[in-house]
């Protein structure tokens, strides 16, 4: 994402449009893949370090961040090695430091240093433990790593995710012994476990950092907080009982950056007059040419009705979805559906709440008639099966389907004929998040069965609507 005032966000481009190794990626990988990455510039490139944690260190670079990202290269494969985070020293070496998953390597709440080549292409050393974070920063992890007045410091959130805090480490000696001090935690604000981010210095002087709460369905929000430094440590929010630790703030002034920036968010809605998915689009699994074709002269997107794999939709990799926008919004779509009448395989187009629990609503065709159902499964997870909570007849294959989402994330669905006049289908549904994400809301369109001529739905457009 991109912002000149580090308040207004648009998505500008993909590291990688697969990711690697494809085998495993062409299926969906609930809560694989990558962690905690690092953005870093460096002599020219910017650079973006990342832990896969059942495969190792990655590293991409690029010299334009909108334009093409070189391959991802493996700089250390390894097991359960996350969140990594480079340091470029003023003498010219280079050094990482990263946590552990103790799902993966059996060991965590360590952080642990190597010397890089300059590079930044593979580790000199087999590392240093400089942390452990067992007796009062249990679970410390996500580091990032910098240099001010002649200190080394490594940000690193600890206490976990809900309930954790920022501790911040510092040494004059790169593999320490390094103080400790909590600079932010939740203190008397509703912002439960601020933590995880990383530290911005514009050129008015001011510094910034950009962190996240995690907010069930919502995923993981992120906030912007000012940041002081005393004593050569730091202060992130605002101390108001003056005990040394900032608290997170709710409302402030933006950042000074010389320039006024209209208001905006990331990308939403799409018309598909492009010739390419907008991106604020995400396959469920890598992406795979025949599932979508966008027809951007016409401006319509066609997704194929795919035959979806055995139990439920958490194994699907042909969900087109995307993030949770706001706290409150609606979802509506105007699509023409085309089932392949001649052949009695139930085909579908669905639109779709998807978490470990979801819920959609869908237009079905079934030899010589339509119907408007919801659907719901209950911890997807586990292999439960759907459940069919309401069906409607309807006489056409031209239809706007809806979502509505309001407060605590309880869920509405509605169709129509006229895109006027909606009506309801189905009970309210309580969206549920991912894993290690947010629910998400999009598309789907599937058949029951193999078929040499898949039905299709034309996709007028997709609005997401306060």
């Amino acid at each position: 994402l991109h912002s000149k005032d580090l308040v207004n966000w648009k998505i500008v481009n993909y590291v990688f449009q697969k990711q690697i190794p494809e085998e495993t990626f062409n299926k969906p990988q609930h809560g694989n893949g990558v962690w905690a990455p690092s953005i870093r510039f460096h002599d020219g490139f910017y650079y973006i370090y990342y832990g896969d944690p059942d495969f190792g260190i990655y590293m991409v670079k690029t010299k334009d961040p909108e334009g093409q990202w070189e391959k991802p290269h493996l700089v250390k494969e390894a097991k359960g090695w996350i969140d990594p985070s480079p340091l470029w020293d003023d003498d010219g070496k280079a050094y990482l430091v990263h946590a552990f998953a103790g799902s993966r390597s059996s060991i965590k709440s360590i952080l642990v240093i190597h010397e890089m080549s300059p590079d930044g292409r593979e580790l000199l050393s087999d590392g240093v433990l400089v942390f452990d974070g067992h007796d009062d920063h249990p679970t410390i992890e996500g580091p990032k790593f910098y240099k001010r007045n002649d200190y080394y410091y490594i940000f690193a959130p600890a206490g976990g995710v809900p309930t954790g805090w920022q501790t911040v480490l510092r040494s004059k000696n790169i593999y320490g012994p390094y103080e400790d001090k909590i600079v932010m935690h939740q203190g008397n604000t509703d912002i439960n476990g601020p933590h995880q981010g990383g530290w911005v210095t514009l050129n008015s002087g001011e510094d910034w950092f950009i962190h996240f709460q995690d907010k069930d369905a919502y995923g993981r929000i992120v906030h912007l907080q000012p940041m002081t430094w005393k004593d050569d440590w730091c202060v992130i929010g605002e101390d108001k009982n003056g005990d040394g630790i900032g608290e997170p703030v709710a409302t402030y002034r933006k950042p000074q950056v010389g320039v006024v920036v209209k208001p905006h968010g990331p990308q939403t809605s799409d018309d598909f007059s492009e010739p390419a998915l907008g991106l604020q689009w995400q396959w469920h699994a890598n992406p795979e040419a025949t599932r979508a074709f966008v027809h951007g002269s016409d401006g319509f997107l066609r997704l194929y009705a795919k035959p979806m794999p055995e139990g439920n939709l958490w194994n699907a990799g042909n969900l087109l979805l995307q993030k949770f926008p706001a706290p409150e919004f609606s979802a509506v779509t105007k699509l023409s559906f085309h089932p392949n009448e001649k052949d009695p395989v139930k085909e579908k187009i669905s639109l779709l709440i998807m978490g470990r629990d979801y819920a959609y609503v869908t237009l079905e065709h079934y030899q010589d008639h339509f119907l408007i159902k919801m659907v719901e499964c209950i911890n997807a997870e586990k292999g439960t099966e759907e459940k069919e909570v309401s069906e409607i007849p309807v006489s056409t294959g031209d239809v706007f389907l809806k979502v509505k989402v309001s407060s605590r994330a309880m869920c509405q669905f509605a169709f129509s004929t006229d895109g006027i006049k909606f009506k309801d289908v189905g009970t309210p549904f309580k969206a549920r998040e991912g894993k290690w994400i947010g629910a998400k809301v999009g598309l789907f369109a599937s058949g029951t069965g193999k078929t040499n001529d898949s039905g299709y739905a034309d996709i007028d457009w997709f609005e997401i609507r306060k």
